[in-house]
């Protein structure tokens, strides 16, 4: 629709204009330095920064009922730049012009109800949110339209010619990156710096394709944050992990759609999302408390954060029920299927800390729990839940695992519904399923496929038959005749089929083998 076509009372606030005034904020010091650079710690005590917009009387004028209308009229607007996650405008960067936002697909991914076969396993109603159906297959495309969306407004306003956005990554990161950088390649190139060994080369293929230079180094993730950090503070460099705070406010659109998918209904609902370096939990937090703040949503709902006992500091300092006793350790990781979420020291563990006491002060009570799952669940899990309709990858395993760990422990109780971050699209994540299909884990994983999980190809190649059409040299005659009908037995051999009753022309009804 056009906005001509929309109700008057409506078209004032359909296409925003630039407002308010957004500063870092150091979680440590107070500090509240200038958006004009970009920064990714305090320059004054080396803190972690959260974006904050000092000017939001403009929100608060808005009734939260006007602001679902406005959310939900946008969802019937032709415009490029409010068709993704920018379409919350106002509660993530009001000071981006529109014609500076970058929209490459990103957003408004799918919310699937489970089927009837995994509530029942699970005992509980719950949903994944495809997040892998975003355009780099994973929900780092959120967090990077914003944060190039930014880069691409400093740089035409600053008149910036030649830019260099730099990342570490496990894989979906490097991705992400390496796609939105491109589509801004007249002034900005992408490098990306991998742990050797440790991506799945359909996530390497990514930045590849995308023209990034892909550099790869010895050791895990953590030691790759180290050498981007030393990049960033030494050079001038655009770094793109989740330590850029505009990263963490696009991750939180994740919030913002689950709420408007629920027809901002989220008391009952308990969000499960896999931790990793802890910026996505803490833009799904921060999200849900704005959009509480303005009014949007009455309630907020349950947040469960997921770790795997390969990789779980998050975890283990939430162990300790006193706050005043917690004191945050960093973790030696070990191989994980969840590789995304395989950070032994997250970035964001201050905003964590922050965000959890700020989220249960206006819950008033707990609603912030983390839960600690096996690489064994996390495996079964995934394949169990593509088993039933779902595309997840193995951080999708996890959060289905983390669901059931958290029903099993009391977190999530009856009436409640879950609503699962399937963080990345299977494909990404293909060859641990063929480990898991061909019990090809190494002792380190301590995966033992489930036989009954397992499959498998079938070659049919029936006895009798002689000749088999190869490429450039088909049967024909007699030999495909013969061909087409000793597969077509075979295979209904194999499957189990019955064969139609010539007398009435009716199929015989029953369940083939599986």
């Amino acid at each position: 629709m056009r906005p001509e076509q929309f109700p008057e009372e409506i078209r004032a606030y359909l296409l925003p204009e630039p407002k308010g005034e957004m500063v870092y904020r150091c979680l440590d010091c107070g500090h509240e330095p200038d958006i004009a650079r970009l920064l990714y710690t305090c320059p004054r005590c080396g803190g972690v920064l959260l974006l904050h917009n000092k000017k939001r009387d403009f929100i608060n004028a808005i009734s939260g009922e006007k602001w679902r209308d406005i959310f939900d009229y946008r969802r019937m607007l032709n415009h490029s730049a409010l068709n993704g996650i920018f379409r919350y405008y106002e509660f993530i960067a009001p000071i981006i012009p529109l014609d500076r936002i970058i929209y490459l697909g990103e957003g408004h991914t799918p919310i699937v109800e489970a089927n009837h076969s995994l509530k029942e396993e699970v005992g509980l109603d719950f949903y994944f949110k495809n997040d892998g159906l975003n355009p780099s297959a994973s929900f780092k495309d959120r967090g990077m339209a914003c944060a190039l969306s930014y880069i691409n407004y400093l740089a035409k306003k600053e008149k910036m010619t030649s830019l260099l956005s730099i990342c570490a990554s496990t894989g979906d990161t490097s991705a992400s990156a390496a796609l939105y950088a491109s589509y801004l390649e007249e002034f900005l190139k992408s490098a990306v710096i991998l742990p050797h060994g440790k991506v799945t080369p359909q996530q390497l293929a990514q930045p590849l394709g995308s023209g990034a230079t892909v550099l790869e180094i010895p050791g895990v993730f953590d030691d790759c944050m180290k050498i981007v950090e030393a990049l960033a503070e030494h050079y001038n460099v655009a770094l793109l992990n989740s330590k850029n705070s505009w990263r963490i406010l696009g991750q939180e659109s994740f919030s913002y759609e689950i709420a408007q998918d629920f027809d901002y209904e989220v008391k009952d609902k308990a969000v499960v999302v896999p931790i990793g370096n802890a910026g996505n939990i803490t833009a799904v937090m921060s999200g849900f408390l704005k959009f509480f703040e303005g009014g949007v949503i009455d309630h907020l709902p349950k947040i469960i954060g997921v770790q795997s006992e390969h990789a779980d500091p998050v975890y283990r300092y939430y162990l300790e029920d006193n706050p005043e006793k917690r004191r945050f350790e960093p973790v030696s990781v070990r191989p994980s299927v969840a590789q995304a979420a395989m950070i032994g020291n997250p970035v964001s563990m201050p905003r964590v800390i922050r965000l959890v006491e700020a989220y249960n002060r206006a819950a008033g009570e707990k609603r912030i729990f983390v839960v600690q799952v096996s690489e064994q669940e996390i495996m079964d899990a995934m394949i169990i839940a593509n088993r039933n309709g779902n595309i997840a990858c193995t951080q999708g395993g996890e959060s289905l695992a983390g669901l059931k760990k958290a029903v099993r422990v009391g977190y999530i109780g009856p009436g409640e519904i879950g609503v699962l971050d399937s963080t990345a699209h299977i494909l990404k994540f293909a060859m641990f399923q063929d480990m898991y299909f061909n019990d090809s884990f190494s002792p380190e994983f301590n995966i033992r496929p489930r036989p009954e999980l397992r499959n498998a190809p079938i070659l049919v190649k029936p006895k009798g038959v002689k000749k088999f059409p190869r490429p450039g040299m088909p049967l024909k005659g007699k030999d495909m005749k013969r061909f087409v009908e000793a597969m077509a037995s075979e295979i209904a051999k194999i499957l189990g089929l019955e064969p139609i009753r010539k007398d009435s022309g009716e199929k015989v009804t029953g369940s083939p083998k599986k």
